[in-house]
């Protein structure tokens, strides 16, 4: 019955290792200043203010994961990539998403 229930649930879930493994890049859109103070290795930061203007220089062949500091900035930039044909996920906050990559 457990793992009935576990299968449901991993279902929903985002494998975020298995997304860096086939070339996902990591966007986080906090401001330059809350970036500074820390992120994940190799990601790119674009605010999410500069998002649209910058989404040309992304790469529409990889997968995207969006961060931020809590995950609704993040959400709003999954929402964005995708209306423009990407494949994007949320992370949520860096630090959590962080965690997970390890």
């Amino acid at each position: 019955m457990f793992d009935f229930i576990k299968n449901i649930f991993a279902k929903n879930s985002v494998d975020f290792k298995e997304l860096m493994k086939n070339g996902a890049q990591i966007i986080d859109v906090r401001t330059p200043s809350e970036f500074s103070n820390g992120s994940i290795k190799n990601s790119k930061n674009i605010p999410l203010q500069k998002l649209a203007a910058e989404m040309k220089k992304l790469d529409l062949k990889k997968p995207i994961i969006t961060c931020c500091a809590s995950g609704m900035r993040s959400a709003s930039a999954k929402s964005m990539l995708k209306q423009n044909g990407f494949e994007a996920y949320n992370g949520g906050g860096w630090s959590s998403l962080q965690n997970k990559l390890k």
